[in-house]
């Protein structure tokens, strides 16, 4: 243990791992962040000290259980900067999709065999819902550079750049053609941050929305296009409630179609 670098760890919520891998999957450089930071705790590497003071606390997952609410509220005891990592964390992810849908008892029974061992929060939400976050790092998954390029920052005392700017923007720069326009997919590209590389878009698909809402996204602006593109009120929420659906104003438009759905 070098007690003069600076604290870093790693904790896992309610999510699929894949965010944690961008620390794994950076591989030597990973190694050589230990010359810089001591790791103490991060469960997937091997360290294990969930209640260990820090001084960056690299955060996974939404907050789904009440237990969850208990632990992060002791991250946030813990850590003096707290780094949300990934659509789950930032966004609440794929299982904020339950948010609004009332879990009766037959409900939850239904589902799994033993539900009497089902303990969950009305809402899965996420992290900033519930303590102060200092940095938000978007994407599902995020990427080792994203990662990398924030720790790095942050160990010099330099606020990270957390770009906003629109896929439709990186699409330019690499030249990739137009499927909103040139293919009439309903792409999310106009109104989604970049972070990515407009990945979906270079291989011909539309943008799913992983990285979360742009700055001064026009949410009603691009549904109304889909709108009259063909989609119905249904395929449009569905486009807007996925992998960020209860980021704001993604979930406003989303919502707002669903409603118009159900009348």
């Amino acid at each position: 243990m070098n007690n003069s670098l600076p604290r870093i760890a790693v904790h896992k919520f309610a999510s699929c791992d894949g965010c944690q891998l961008a620390f794994l999957n950076a591989g030597e450089a990973l190694l050589t962040l230990s010359q810089r930071a001591e790791i103490v705790h991060f469960t997937e590497a091997g360290w294990d000290a969930p209640l260990a003071k820090v001084d960056i606390a690299f955060v996974e997952g939404s907050i789904s259980t009440p237990h969850d609410l208990e632990r992060i509220r002791a991250v946030r005891e813990s850590a003096k900067t707290l780094v949300t990592i990934g659509a789950c964390a930032t966004a609440g992810g794929l299982q904020a999709l339950r948010n609004g849908v009332q879990q009766s008892a037959e409900w939850v029974a239904d589902i799994y065999a033993s539900p009497e061992y089902i303990q969950s929060l009305p809402e899965s939400r996420p992290i900033s819902a519930h303590v102060i976050v200092d940095l938000e790092l978007w994407g599902c998954p995020v990427t080792s550079k994203q990662v990398l390029s924030a720790l790095g920052d942050l160990l010099k005392g330099i606020t990270p750049v957390n770009s906003g700017e629109p896929v439709c923007v990186e699409c330019k720069r690499s030249g990739h053609a137009c499927v909103l326009v040139t293919q009439s997919q309903p792409c999310m590209g106009p109104v989604t941050r970049t972070g990515c590389g407009a990945l979906c878009p270079a291989f011909g698909r539309a943008c799913y929305g992983c990285f979360g809402p742009a700055e001064q996204a026009n949410t009603a602006s691009l549904a109304n296009q889909f709108k009259h593109m063909g989609l119905g009120p249904k395929d449009i929420a569905r486009r807007f409630l996925f992998i960020t659906s209860a980021a704001s104003p993604f979930s406003d438009t989303g919502r707002h179609y669903l409603e118009q759905d159900r009348d």
